[in-house]
């Protein structure tokens, strides 16, 4: 960046109002911290992104030294460096003790080994604009993951605006839209062959039924009428047989049997 642009009104209102932001994004975690010091208890919180913001706070400063005129990202760091290590002083004081050793392990590979790792590469590994240029897209890439995790929340919630946002959209281009009524196209009517075939479906049956019940009535009776006639002749020929071995009795009951 040639000093001329460092100088220019449009770069010094970007960076104040970038330096406003990000002193408003610092005190974000105050309200957390408060209860934290209330409760005399972390609550389950996590120290990682404290830890993670004091490093990106950090190589912004070391990123500001190597350029020149950056008196704004150094002032605005400087202070993220001060609160983001108020705040893991906080966390250490009040977190269970696992969760204490856990982020003094954190604290130390990350901000002491990490740093100390990236200052070697850079003054070894690349010289002039060229270290500058690739400690600016380290710094970046460090800011946005600090403000973009956790990433296992942030990204359902980046789905669910967008397919929010569609719907949305959707609503407000087809919500005046009228409804148009189709009328069911209807089939030709066979009205009178599908009754006829209904009648003789349901007629059918009852028609064999009453035939056949009629003929086992017919049968039944001449049954009976052939059983009543049997039994008469029987008993006419029992009668008769008993009077000839017996003999009349009086003359006048006689009877005459033709058999």
């Amino acid at each position: 960046m040639t000093s001329s642009s460092a100088h220019s009104p449009l770069v010094i209102a970007f960076g104040i109002l970038g330096n406003v932001v990000s002193f408003v994004v610092f005190l974000a975690p105050v309200p957390t911290f408060w209860r934290v010091y209330k409760k005399k208890s972390t609550e389950g919180f996590q120290s990682v992104p404290y830890v993670f913001a004091l490093f990106s706070a950090m190589i912004w400063i070391y990123y500001a030294f190597l350029k020149s005129d950056e008196f704004l990202l150094i002032t605005i760091n400087a202070f993220g460096c001060i609160i983001e290590t108020i705040y893991i002083l906080m966390y250490i004081t009040y977190a269970p003790k696992q969760a204490r050793v856990f982020a003094l392990r954190l604290l130390l590979l990350v901000n002491f080994g990490g740093f100390c790792l990236i200052l070697l590469l850079s003054h070894f590994l690349a010289q002039g604009p060229v270290r500058v240029q690739v400690l600016g897209w380290v710094c970046v890439g460090f800011s946005v993951g600090v403000f973009a995790a956790p990433l296992s929340i942030m990204c359902p919630n980046i789905l669910g605006f967008t397919f929010g946002v569609a719907q949305m959209i959707l609503y407000a281009i087809y919500r005046n839209k009228k409804t148009v009524l189709v009328e069911d196209q209807k089939l030709p009517e066979h009205k009178g062959d599908v009754v006829k075939q209904i009648q003789i479906l349901t007629t059918t049956p009852e028609v064999e039924i009453q035939v056949q019940a009629a003929a086992v009535s017919s049968h039944a009776n001449t049954d009976n009428e052939n059983c009543e006639q049997n039994k008469d002749k029987y008993v006419h020929a029992q009668t008769c047989n008993t009077e000839k071995i017996i003999g009349p009795s009086m003359p006048s009951q006689m009877v005459t049997c033709e058999v």
